[in-house]
């Protein structure tokens, strides 16, 4: 049962994740849940940044010099590894983000499981790196 899973799950990440994601899909996402944080720009600079305490990331810059933080995106994303900036995990749109799970390759090719929507979104602030 355990080695069926795991094949499934690896041809759910060699083959299609890739292809399910959506950036398009994940920018309209990303201007209607995390803009008002973020800002249009996504540099941090939304008009909700003032009133928060912690500033929103500058999600233009997560890439840096390295790999782009998937695990780390996703978990921050889905509330697995929550920032309580404004009162309630983030996003507060949480339960809108659930959903039909997809495998994902993190950043050190091990696969994760997130709702559609999420792997949306990470392609689009994918695309936001190189700008």
């Amino acid at each position: 049962m355990k080695q069926a899973l795991m094949a499934a799950l690896a041809v759910m990440v060699s083959g299609t994740a890739g292809l399910a994601q959506d950036a398009a899909e994940g920018e309209q996402l990303y201007l209607h849940h995390c803009a008002t944080c973020h800002g249009i720009e996504a540099t941090g600079q939304g008009p909700m940044a003032g009133v928060l305490v912690i500033q929103p990331a500058d999600l233009t810059a997560l890439q840096g010099d390295g790999a782009f933080p998937v695990a780390r995106v996703v978990r921050r994303i889905d509330g697995r590894d929550p920032l309580v900036s404004h009162g309630s995990p983030m996003p507060v749109y949480g339960p809108y983000f659930e959903g039909r799970d997809i495998a994902v390759k993190t950043e050190t090719g091990q696969p994760m499981l997130t709702s559609q929507p999420i792997v949306d979104l990470l392609a689009y602030i994918q695309t936001l790196q190189d700008r």
